[in-house]
């Protein structure tokens, strides 16, 4: 495919093909946004070529951005001096060029300010030239990796000797320790000492040296300016790098993908552990060993205790990942490329794409990745003067909301507190007094939690009923009063979790005893708490404990330790009153019921973004209703109206490729109205059995239904089946509804396309496929009924949240307080349960369309989508093609019509 260069208002655009006039306005237009340092809302809908926009659009600017500054730097080496207004892309530095009579900016003498000046030139200057060598270096590096492939082979070969080398080395050592072991005084078992907490000096505490490797140095290399792309999926990042691989800026690109250990991971040992937190904790573990062998390698002093001698990931070695880093940024590389690279080199790829990150020019990650402050910080991510491109947005404002709310069941508060409290018994004599305040403090915040939903903490929660259930929302403060805990500093308690990783020890300890084995003298104080213990174990009874699993029986992967979920609550809490709410969630038992913190204002979070970033693009195929974005979003972020700009563009296919229609009646002039009293109504459920089956007469291949709810779904079904309308349905097309499973999601489609396929044949009996889906569900997003496989998307009634949801009310009570509202305007929170409709719509009727060739109809099924406000939020792209019909006859008529054309009869 020749590339072929646009030129759009003076710009030189690459691109892989002609693009459509559209790509070239969004291209256009997205640039602008970068070069002016806006917040972008971008809309393109599905199979309008979005991402090639994006990576064209976004890596133009950055070429022509990259150029400009070194035409800058180059300018400021040769004259020795800082240009007056050199704009946005650095600071302005102060001119030396002011008159005699002038006084510094203190009301100094003019003589000192300049030297002042001169001084900071000079160091400026310093600066680039540094910065100019390191570039040239790294450069240097990747065209000879690029160019000979003989100096990896020779890389891997050092690598391997070097290895070789280090394990006979550390075999004879073992050797020789091994006739002194037995004469050390052993006061903890074998590999137990890992579990006791480190002493916790203070919560402001100096980094020691010990604390920082000299290998990680390279992790402090100066920040290139790039772009941050984020997605929701592996799936869709990794669609997106075969992108920029096919564009005319793959060879070029310094890309790297960034993901979680557990898609990561090369050391099989450690990957086979299954559940993501016990990778992440011997990750973490083996980390800790090296340091530990590094330091006692230096200083060469004896242990105080022989601990187990456990070996260190072989694959975390630097000068394996540095090779690994550099190979990262000479071609472009997906997640599966790039765990297969490390396999190959013998290089941790979880940490090498880390130390990939300053040099790179494109770094893509999972939304969670950059949406969270503390795992940005831990992945090496800094936002300051960056681009950060966040597709697929159309659910930003839920996955903020998410990534910071958090909610824990009254088992867990009970199962933490259990361990906890046999931890401390079983170290009391090791632990640090600060540390045995701590786990105090963490001790009663449990114990008042429990009491706050009306149990008992020393009491079993599987078997502890309530005084009184239901459910109770209260703000943060008032939580903190009720619970007695208000004169607890939860910011200190927050830092001490995260500092002494007192979750992870107790994980490790629970790991390595299950029920806890007490020296004889503690048993009898503690034997209820181990038979506590383990009747937390999920499947636990009290008749009897939980058999072991035979030998070769497959284990399933034991949870998270609870209190890792309680930090997460904990965190939560420290969150400014006005901005959440606490949901006490009382139930039949203790362990079924819980606390939940919801967050309210997730531009709380997203502020750092927008304020530290230079620029920020929000894009997606179906971003209608945008309003939520502005406000809720950005305004309440403090971004001016003036710094968002707002970009939608049409659909490439021609205008009679789609038919959207609006049937107010059915074939028995029933009127359509799926509200909540009306729909479960039989005459409600048969008129839209009755129109199903119309149109299954008319449209060949795939129909696609999606109802408002799995409940709603599964009573519809049931009553066609008893009336005889599910019958009447199969004659023409095979059904298939949505399982409720996501491990059966991708079955359940080769079914259905494998049907649709046979059905096309010449002679069979069938026209095709249903499929009865959920909006909302696995099949309303991101997947592609393309073509045959959704000719015709049907839409039963409108999707509207539940009212009687305490956490919607509360949500729309805080928009109604907190957004301004114009006279004549919708209130703030009503406009949020109608835009949170009309979002999950737009998600399932835009399953359809995928192509320019494309075609297909679209029916929506009840006449409350004839309203202007309703019709308002659909998007652009079909909203200018609805037609309404009130009466059946007329628009089975123009379905009729619309597919013997397209497709011929049939």
């Amino acid at each position: 495919m020749a590339n072929k260069t646009q030129e759009v208002g003076g710009i030189q655009f690459p691109f892989p093909y002609t693009p459509y006039s559209i790509q070239k306005d969004f291209m256009s237009e997205l640039y602008q946004v970068l070069e002016a340092g806006k917040i972008g809302i971008f809309e393109s809908p599905t199979g309008t070529g979005k991402s090639l926009s994006l990576i064209c659009g976004a890596l133009s600017w950055l070429r022509d951005f990259e150029q400009k500054k070194r035409q800058e730097e180059a300018q400021l080496l040769k004259t020795g001096t800082v240009p007056l207004n050199d704009g946005k892309d650095q600071p302005p530095s102060p001119s030396c060029q002011d008159t005699p009579s002038t006084l510094g900016l203190a009301g100094e003498p003019d003589w000192v300010t300049q030297f002042v000046q001169k001084k900071e030139e000079r160091d400026l200057v310093d600066r680039l030239k540094e910065e100019q060598i390191r570039r040239k270096k790294r450069e240097e590096r990747l065209q000879q990796i690029r160019h000979n492939a003989q100096l990896k082979y020779a890389a891997k070969r050092v690598r391997q000797e070097e290895e070789e080398t280090e394990n006979l080395l550390r075999l004879s050592k073992e050797m020789l320790a091994a006739g002194t072991e037995t004469e050390q005084l052993k006061q903890l078992e074998s590999g137990e000492e890992e579990l006791v907490l480190a002493e916790y000096e203070s919560d402001e505490e100096k980094r020691t040296a010990s604390g920082v490797d000299e290998d990680e140095e390279d992790l402090e290399e100066e920040h290139v300016t790039k772009i941050y792309y984020c997605s929701r999926t592996h799936s869709q990042l990794a669609q997106f790098v075969h992108e920029v691989q096919k564009s005319p800026f793959g060879k070029e690109t310094r890309l790297v993908s960034l993901g979680s250990r557990q898609n990561l991971c090369v050391n099989e040992d450690v990957k086979n552990l299954g559940s993501v937190q016990l990778i992440n904790d011997r990750c973490m573990e083996m980390q800790r060993e090296r340091h530990e062998k590094n330091n006692n390698t230096e200083e060469e002093k004896p242990k105080r205790r022989k601990r187990e001698n456990r070996a260190a990931c072989p694959f975390y070695n630097y000068e394996q990942m540095q090779l690994l880093c550099d190979e990262i940024l000479v071609e472009v590389k997906d997640i599966e490329q790039l765990v297969t690279l490390g396999k190959e080199a013998r290089a941790c790829p979880y940490y090498g794409s880390r130390f990939a990150i300053p040099a790179a020019q494109l770094v893509v990650l999972p939304y969670q990745m950059l949406l969270h402050a503390a795992t940005r910080r831990a992945a090496g991510i800094r936002l300051q003067g960056q681009v950060v491109i966040i597709d697929e947005a159309h659910n930003l404002i839920d996955t903020i909301t998410g990534i910071h709310s958090a909610e824990v069941s009254g088992s867990q508060l009970c199962q933490a507190h259990s361990q906890l409290l046999q931890y401390m018994e079983q170290y009391r004599t090791r632990l640090k007094a600060k540390n045995l305040m701590y786990i105090k403090q963490i001790l009663y915040l449990l114990e008042q939690f429990v009491s706050v939903l009306g149990g008992n903490i020393k009491q079993n929660p599987n078997t502890q009923s309530l005084p009184q259930t239901g459910t109770e929302l209260k703000t943060i403060n008032d939580f903190l009063f009720q619970c007695q805990i208000d004169n607890i500093n939860l910011f200190k308690v927050q830092r001490y979790c995260e500092k002494s990783m007192v979750s992870r020890k107790l994980f490790g300890f629970t790991e390595r005893y299950g029920a806890v084995l007490l020296p004889s003298r503690e048993q009898p104080r503690l034997a209820g708490f181990q038979h506590f213990l383990q009747s937390l174990q999920p499947g636990a009874t009290e008749a009897a404990p939980p058999a072991p699993a035979e030998e070769g029986e497959a284990r399933a992967p034991r949870p998270a330790s609870p209190l890792m979920h309680i930090e997460g609550f904990l965190a939560a809490l420290t969150t400014a009153n006005q901005d959440g709410r606490v949901i006490l969630s009382r139930q039949g038992t203790l362990s079924q019921s819980s606390l939940k913190f919801l967050l309210l204002n997730p531009a709380v979070h997203f502020a750092q973004v927008v304020t530290e970033c230079r620029a920020v693009v929000i894009a997606g195929g179906t971003m209608q209703p945008v309003s939520d974005f502005r406000e809720q979003l950005l305004a309440c972020a403090g971004v001016g109206a003036e710094r968002v700009l707002e970009f939608s563009c049409g659909h490439v296919i021609p205008p009679d490729n789609i038919l959207p229609l609006i049937i107010c009646s059915g074939p028995s002039n029933q009127q359509l109205e799926f509200t909540y009293q009306k729909r479960e109504l039989p005459s409600m459920m048969d008129e839209a059995g009755r129109i199903l089956c119309n149109l299954c007469n008319v449209v060949p291949g795939g129909v696609v239904c999606f109802f408002p709810s799995y409940e709603y779904q599964r009573q519809v079904h049931a009553h066609w089946e008893k009336s005889g309308l599910l019958a009447r349905l199969a004659i023409k097309k095979k059904i298939f509804q949505e399982p409720k499973r996501a491990n059966q999601v991708e079955q359940v489609l080769m079914e259905y396309s494998r049907c649709i396929k046979c059905c096309g044949q010449a002679g069979h009996t069938m026209t095709g496929a249903l499929l009865l889906s959920v909006v909302g569900g696995k099949m309303s997003e991101g997947i592609n009924f393309s073509d045959d496989l959704g000719r015709c998307v049907v839409m039963v009634g409108m999707p509207y949240p539940n009212m009687k949801s305490p956490e919607l009310q509360e949500k729309m009570a805080y928009l109604d307080q907190s957004l301004p509202r114009a006279p004549g305007q919708v209130p703030p929170g009503k406009a949020l349960v109608e835009n949170l409709c009309m979002k999950a719509i737009n998600q399932s009727i835009g399953r359809a369309i995928r192509h320019q060739k494309d075609f297909a109809s679209i029916v929506l099924l009840d006449q409350r989508y004839t309203r202007t406000p309703i019709l308002a939020k659909l998007p652009a792209w079909i909203r200018d093609r609805v037609e309404v019909k009130a009466a059946f006859g007329p628009a089975f008529a123009a379905l009729r019509k619309f597919h013997r054309e397209k497709s011929g009869p049939f």
